[in-house]
């Protein structure tokens, strides 16, 4: 009876069940390596790790309320820092790497930087870079919450903010080319601890990992939105003053959603970097901080499983749009967004929830016969005892 129960419990949920969870990981893990050749899996998987970023941003707009068109800010510092990690192990003496001065990054030596910079340094590390790319996002996110929320900024002017935000980093990475290797980026990143990312079994391996990294972030989402907090964000989303005036602290609340969503989003820059072998500032910018949030819309800004599917339909499709129509693809996209957006305000998610219990009623129905005749045995068991 207990098991049924479970079973019945999997495809009920109030925020993302886990029975469509369980779902996409099926997809994600099975069904999309069998279908697809390393080329396209590679571009799957690096398609997910834009699903991070819309993850986080399904939580903090679409439960929140805060619209943040500067996510590509956070998805951009946990790329950077793995990349830095990736280049000094690229650029160490016993590398093949052809520059004048040996353990330094070749931009450093093309700029006539002759010594690893103070800040580069601790990036020698493996484990400082992976607790850097947890809490770097987050704790500028801190920076930027704290500064704006205590003030109560909100609505466009915070939308506003975040992406002057992101114009100010890109030109200041830009500006740095001697320490941050200017618009090209950090490029050449061959190899993690001496194993060749570019290899077709490391490109398998981090595919699996970023799947699986994804799922976890999905299970943290459902948690805190199921969660007291969950309901008390949802409910500042609609009537914030009200919030207010029952004793909640509002700043700290949309603090802790803004540095969630940010922590996702670097965990998806360092996956991209591990995945495609480079970083540039074209990825923080505000057109990918603007197609991050048409991720989440498209997918379903009210659904955590949306973000996901709305990150693999929109990239597969500008990939396909452009192969097939070169000139015309960003028209193409940007028609599709429309349409969405207008027969569609809740995104492809809401599809599902109108025509999703047609698909799931046979399965309800199986599953409460048998917990029923479960509970029947079970009835007659105890009857029959003495």
């Amino acid at each position: 009876m207990n098991t049924m129960n479970r079973l019945y419990r999997l495809f009920e949920g109030r925020h993302g069940s886990l029975g469509s969870i369980l779902l996409l990981a099926v997809i994600l893990m099975v069904v999309m390596p069998m279908m697809f050749d390393i080329y396209r899996l590679n571009l799957a998987g690096r398609y997910l790790t834009y699903a991070f970023v819309a993850l986080g941003l399904v939580l903090c707009w679409g439960y929140g309320g805060i619209l943040s068109l500067g996510q590509g800010i956070f998805f951009g510092i946990g790329g950077y820092a793995m990349a830095m990690f990736l280049k000094i192990e690229a650029s160490d003496p016993g590398s093949t790497s052809i520059q004048t001065t040996p353990g330094i990054p070749d931009f450093m030596d093309w700029n006539r930087i002759t010594e690893l910079p103070w800040f580069w340094v601790p990036f020698n590390s493996l484990t400082f870079t992976i607790m850097a790319v947890l809490v770097l996002p987050a704790a500028f996110a801190y920076v930027i919450g704290f500064a704006m929320f205590k003030r109560r900024v909100s609505g466009v002017y915070f939308a506003i903010i975040t992406q002057a935000l992101a114009v100010v980093l890109t030109i200041l990475i830009i500006g740095q080319q001697g320490y941050t290797g200017g618009i090209n980026g950090i490029t050449d990143l061959r190899t993690l601890m001496g194993w060749d990312i570019r290899d077709d079994s490391a490109r398998y391996l981090l595919y699996y990992l970023n799947a699986i990294l994804l799922i976890g972030c999905l299970l943290i989402g459902r948690w805190v939105l199921n969660c007291k907090y969950g309901r008390i964000l949802s409910a500042l989303r609609d009537k914030e003053d009200r919030v207010r005036f029952s004793g909640y602290d509002v700043a700290n609340f949309k603090i802790f959603i803004f540095c969630l969503a940010a922590f996702m989003s670097g965990i998806g820059g360092a996956m991209f970097t591990l995945q495609v072998g480079f970083m540039s500032p074209s990825f923080i910018g505000i057109v990918p901080s603007i197609e991050f949030v048409i991720f989440a819309a498209v997918g379903g800004r009210l659904s955590l499983v949306g973000g996901v599917y709305g990150a693999l339909i929109v990239s597969f499709a500008k990939t396909m749009f452009a192969e097939a129509y070169p000139q015309l693809w960003q028209f193409l996209i940007g028609a599709v967004f429309i349409i969405v957006v207008l027969v569609l305000p809740y995104g492809l998610a809401s599809v599902y929830g109108r025509y999703g219990h047609y698909l799931l009623t046979p399965v309800k129905s199986w599953l409460r016969e048998r917990r029923a005749n479960a509970s029947g045995s079970n009835a007659g068991l105890k009857e029959k005892r003495p």
